[in-house]
């Protein structure tokens, strides 16, 4: 028997196992895990210093920090989790038929939930405890550069599970670092494992959507765009634009390309790119804007219209209108994250009806693209698929269901 297929084995019987744990033993351990995060918080810092030391990005410097502050961060998403309702067992829909047939739709665990990730130790632990408290077994393969880290955060995790007596196993984390590993659970492990989520780069989602032969819940990047018209008040764009791209310009809630209406240029597109520039934003922009500045911005390529940057520049286009810029984004977007900014309750419609966002937005900061943000308690991801679940994937998203049907000795005629 090969790794991953004991991997697989382990999983399946833990996920048996798993159906007969009583919910609060589930949230036993999400305690218990909450506790041992704090008391080894300096073995986590140490092992995520040996991570940071050796990363030959710098640019995943910042997704890969773990500090005093973002493992309390890591502890609040866990308490919040552990609070949560079991969301198992839940009659979503009932009814009864003429012939006196009755039928329920009641939320069952998917089961065996594969994640793929980079970067981010803060996807071990809230991936293992969303996955647990909505009654589902994971198999988690984080990227090499976060391995010390990921390693012990899955360590704790299971000493948590063995402590009140749950399969262990319901948490795994592969330890093998050899890359073909990724493709053994793309393409060996239907078996075993019912969904794959990959969470990264647009070169990981893309392979693990390309190849994988399970359902596969996701986005390819998170191209977010931002629309502002005429009626948006200055002070609250400038505001929530900032906000949207220099909170954190790694994330893919991150706002990449601004789009302004015509009849706002004067009004508006001035003040917005200089805060932009003060705030320390490189701006790429099009003619009419360049024209405000002398022609002495970045002039934008068609490119940037296409471009992810998870860094600290945006682009910025201006449109006739709230449609031509609905049009921009069907043409260019990702269906992640898309806002307007307005006070032309017509427009916000047109906007919010318009995109195909699985998050559309109306005077709110694209960052705010979150699980912990929208009450979750945290999120395996987001999905963009038109199938659901699409947007923050959370506890009550990574749940199926089936259909209990009951009668008094019913035959069809």
């Amino acid at each position: 028997m090969n790794y991953l297929e004991t991997i697989g084995k382990n999983a399946k019987k833990a996920f048996e196992d798993l159906k007969s744990v009583n919910h609060s033993k589930i949230k036993k351990v999400l305690e218990n895990y909450n506790y041992s995060l704090l008391r080894n918080k300096k073995r986590i810092i140490k092992e995520n210093f040996k991570d940071v030391k050796n990363v030959q990005r710098k640019h995943l410097v910042d997704r890969l920090i773990l500090n005093d502050k973002r493992i309390e961060g890591i502890r609040y998403s866990i308490n919040q989790i552990s609070k949560f309702k079991d969301p198992i067992g839940r009659v979503l829909e009932q009814w009864q038929r003429p012939n006196k047939l009755k039928i329920k739709k009641i939320s069952t665990p998917i089961g065996v939930i594969g994640v793929i990730y980079e970067s981010r130790p803060n996807v071990t632990a809230d991936v293992a405890a969303l996955c647990l408290k909505s009654g589902n077994c994971s198999i988690l393969r984080g990227g090499s550069e976060a391995f010390n880290s990921n390693k012990l955060l899955a360590k704790l995790f299971r000493e948590s599970l063995a402590k009140n007596n749950i399969n262990k196993n319901c948490v795994q984390f592969i330890e093998n670092k050899n890359r073909k590993i990724v493709d053994g659970l793309l393409s060996k492990m239907s078996a075993y494992i019912d969904v794959i989520v990959p969470r990264g780069g647009k070169g990981l989602v893309s392979k693990v959507q390309k190849f994988s032969n399970v359902h596969v819940i996701g986005h390819l990047e998170g191209l977010c765009h931002i629309f502002v018209d005429k009626t948006a008040n200055l002070n609250v764009a400038k505001k929530l634009i900032i906000n949207a791209k220099m909170r954190r310009t790694s994330i893919c809630g991150a706002v990449e390309t601004l789009l302004i209406e015509e009849k706002a240029i004067n009004s508006h597109a001035k003040e917005i790119v200089n805060a932009l520039i003060n705030s320390g934003c490189e701006v790429r922009v099009d003619n009419k804007i360049n024209k405000l500045f002398n022609g002495k911005l970045k002039k934008a390529k068609e490119k940037d219209w296409k471009t992810e940057y998870l860094d600290s520049i945006i682009s910025i286009k201006t449109v006739k209108n709230v449609k031509e810029g609905v049009d921009h984004i069907l043409k260019y977007g990702t269906m992640h994250t898309d806002s307007i900014i307005t006070n032309n309750k017509k427009n916000a419609q047109i906007f919010l009806n318009g995109v195909n966002s699985s998050i559309a937005m109306h005077n709110v900061s694209t960052q705010f693209a979150d699980g912990g943000e929208f009450g979750f308690g945290g999120e395996i991801g987001i999905s963009t698929n038109k199938l659901p679940p699409r947007g923050p994937v959370g506890i009550n998203q990574l749940t199926s269901y089936k259909y209990i049907v009951s009668g008094n000795g019913i035959v069809r005629p």
